[in-house]
């Protein structure tokens, strides 16, 4: 389980005279548990990759707590890095390695020896759908080609945590669907912690079994998708989530909107 309590991030703007402080992030806060996928859903802007990159341990909270399995991320970064995979919006592959030698890679920077991370690799290919990638270069590989490697990238220890943000940015249909089928496997079959964040409905709806809305840097709603759209009195996901993140007028404005432009 990951357990955000009071998170706050702040990130000073300008210099001199016009240097002021904005909270990112200011007093967020979420419980995700194992084999279920929570979706952390917001705006641009609202936080949420300033999130994950704390839970993450590659930012450290001004105020508030992480844990990962009850381990503090900030007082103890590498045993909560241990039980967790990362898949940042920034691939980051080496384009003159195979995906192999990717995955290989990060195995052995997590301990494990070249033989055991070459058989995860070979394990992940068959569930990423990616063998014929494996001993390819990864320089000229497609967007949809580069989210498999990177995840079995993120995966190749074996997490019992999988924090992904916006991971399904720039891919097409077919990878967006191989992707959503890889979580699902995770969540129901080896009954993963999956974290992600995003701004599309229909990524929410299809795959998140709980759903944290973030504004401004705030939790401002929690809950299944079912539970959201009770408590906003919407049918369409959209128009719940536009409610919950800007306010009943908003919403309101948005459906009047699409009724004229409909009449």
């Amino acid at each position: 389980m990951i357990e955000i309590d009071g998170l706050v991030k702040r990130f000073v703007q300008g210099r001199g005279r016009t240097a002021r402080v904005v909270d990112a992030v200011a007093g967020l806060s979420l419980r995700a548990a194992d084999g279920c996928i929570t979706g952390l859903l917001g705006p641009n802007g609202a936080g949420k990759t300033t999130t994950l990159r704390m839970v993450a341990a590659l930012l450290e909270p001004d105020a508030g707590r992480i844990t990962v399995d009850g381990i503090d991320v900030a007082a103890r970064p590498r045993q909560a890095l241990a039980r967790m995979g990362v898949l940042s919006d920034a691939r980051g592959l080496y384009p003159r390695l195979t995906a192999r030698e990717n995955i290989v890679y990060y195995g052995r920077l997590q301990g494990l020896s070249a033989e055991a991370a070459s058989a995860r690799a070979d394990t992940l290919a068959q569930m990423l759908d990616m063998v014929p990638l494996l001993d390819r270069r990864t320089e000229g590989f497609s967007q949809g080609e580069r989210m498999k490697t990177a995840l079995a990238r993120a995966l190749v220890h074996d997490p019992s945590h999988i924090i992904l943000d916006e991971p399904t940015n720039g891919l097409d249909v077919l990878a967006t669907r191989s992707l959503r089928e890889a979580l699902r496997h995770l969540r129901d079959e080896q009954h993963k912690c999956i974290v992600f964040s995003t701004h599309i409905m229909q990524e929410v709806e299809r795959l998140c079994d709980q759903v944290v809305v973030v504004a401004g840097g705030r939790t401002v709603a929690s809950g299944t998708v079912g539970e959201l759209l009770a408590r906003t009195g919407h049918q369409d996901f959209e128009a719940c989530f536009v409610q919950l993140a800007f306010g009943a007028e908003a919403a309101g404005a948005g459906a009047g909107a699409g009724a004229g432009g409909t009449a």
